[in-house]
C-alpha cells in the first residue's frame, strides 16, 4: 500500500467499460475504490443483461471488485434517483417534451452527489468508464470527443461545470470497444463479454410508453392527430407515445410521408406534417452550461452543434444571452429539433458548452 499512488474512487455500473476503468486504475497502482449506486428497481432487472446499476449489474460490480482485489461499496440512491431522473422523465414526457434521462443521471446524480462522496473518501479524483478525453490547456481542462467517434459520449456530458471536470478522470477516451473488451480479457474480467446497456435504464425493453403508464397511470389518453391547420386526419393512443421528427406509429394514409412536428398535451393533439416542416433556422435555449469559460462571453460564437447524440451536427450562430441562455442560428439542417433535448456546442473535437431546448 505504501507504494501506491493516490486514492481514487470508481463509479462501477456492472458493465465492461466501467470495470476496464477500474483495472486500468489498478494497472497504474493507484489505491482504488469501488462504488456502484443501485438507482432502482423492478421486476425485469435480474433476468435483464442490458441494464445498470441494479440487481445483477451490482452484483456483476461486486465480482470484478472481487478479482481486482479492490474494496467495493453499494450507495443506495434510488430515492435521488427517482426524484432527480425519473419524476423528470415522467414529468416531461407528459407535458409533450422529449427528455434526455442520461443527461440528467450525470448531471444530477453521478457528478453531483457521487462526485462529493468520493471527495469525502478522500479520492482524487472520480472516475468513470464514459468514452471521452480531457485535456490540460492553459485556461484549464477541455472536454473533447473519444477517439472512437462511434462511441463517443460526449453529448450526454455537456452538463458537466468546469469544476467537476477537473476532479473527474475517463480513462477510455482514446480506446475503441473492441480493446476495451480485450482488456478485460486480459484482466480475466467476469464482464468482458457483457452486451452494453441500453439508452435508458429504467425503460424495460425500450418501451417508454409502457413505463410512462406504471409511472402515471391515465398518461396515455388517446386523441387526435392534426395537420397544422388543425385538420382532424386520425386518433392516437396517447401523446406520450410520440416525439417531434417521428414517423412510425402514426398509422395514418397520406399523399406523402407525415412526421411528427409538435405535441400538445393540453388539447390530447399530435400535429403532423412533411418533412419540410421539420426544417427550423432557430432555436432558443435555456440553463446553458459553459466548458469553455470565455465562450459565453462572446457576442456570437460560429461553432457545430448538435441536436442528437448521433448526429455529425451542423454549423451555427449562437448567440449567449442573459441568465444562462442562448439563441441558435442554424446555417445547416439539424434534423427534428424537439424541445427538452439538448443542444451541444462543439468546435472542432471540443465540447465548449450546451444547453437545454426549450423554443
Amino acid at each position: 500500500m505504501n507504494n501506491r499512488k493516490d486514492k481514487v474512487v470508481v463509479a462501477m455500473s456492472g458493465g465492461v467499460d466501467s470495470s476496464v476503468a477500474a483495472a486500468l486504475m489498478v494497472q497504474e497502482g493507484y489505491e482504488v475504490i469501488g462504488l456502484t449506486l443501485q438507482l432502482y428497481n423492478n421486476n425485469h432487472t435480474k433476468s435483464r443483461t442490458r441494464t445498470c446499476c441494479a440487481g445483477q449489474d451490482i452484483y456483476d460490480a461486486k465480482k470484478v471488485a472481487d478479482k481486482l482485489d479492490i474494496p467495493h461499496y453499494v450507495l443506495d440512491y434510488e430515492e435521488k434517483f427517482k426524484s432527480e431522473v425519473i419524476d423528470d422523465f415522467k414529468n416531461s414526457y407528459i407535458s409533450g417534451i422529449t427528455p434526455i434521462p442520461c443527461v440528467r443521471c450525470n448531471e444530477r446524480i453521478k457528478f453531483r452527489d457521487l462526485l462529493q462522496t468520493a471527495r469525502e473518501l478522500g479520492a482524487k479524483s472520480l472516475v468513470t468508464g464514459h468514452y471521452v478525453r480531457q485535456f490540460e490547456s492553459k485556461n484549464g481542462v477541455e472536454l473533447h470527443t473519444a477517439t472512437d467517434k462511434d462511441k463517443d459520449q460526449s453529448y450526454f456530458l455537456f452538463a458537466t461545470t468546469c469544476e467537476q471536470l477537473r476532479y473527474l478522470n475517463f480513462p477510455l477516451g482514446d480506446l475503441s470497444k473492441t480493446e476495451t473488451r480485450l482488456i478485460a480479457l486480459k484482466h480475466g474480467l467476469p464482464v468482458a463479454a457483457k452486451p452494453d446497456s441500453q439508452d435508458i435504464c429504467f425503460v424495460p425493453d425500450g418501451d417508454y410508453a409502457r413505463t410512462l403508464e406504471m409511472l402515471q397511470p391515465n398518461a396515455g389518453e388517446p386523441g387526435n392527430i392534426v395537420l397544422e391547420d388543425r385538420t382532424i386526419i386520425g386518433r392516437h393512443e396517447g401523446v406520450i407515445r410520440f416525439t417531434v421528427g417521428q414517423r412510425r406509429g402514426l398509422q395514418v394514409p397520406w399523399k406523402e410521408p407525415l412526421y411528427v412536428v409538435k405535441l400538445d398535451p393540453g388539447k390530447k393533439e399530435v400535429v403532423v406534417g412533411p418533412r419540410s416542416s421539420l426544417k427550423k433556422a432557430s432555436a432558443f435555449l435555456q440553463n446553458v452550461n459553459w466548458l469553455d469559460p470565455f465562450a459565453g462571453e462572446q457576442a456570437e460564437l460560429h461553432l457545430n452543434v448538435k441536436v442528437r447524440s448521433n448526429s455529425p451536427g451542423v454549423p451555427a450562430k449562437i448567440k449567449p444571452h442573459l441568465h444562462n441562455g442562448a439563441k441558435i442560428l442554424f446555417e445547416g439542417s439539424p434534423g427534428a429539433v424537439a424541445p427538452g433535448q439538448a443542444a451541444v456546442f462543439y468546435k472542432g473535437s471540443r465540447l465548449v458548452g450546451g444547453g437545454w431546448i426549450c423554443k
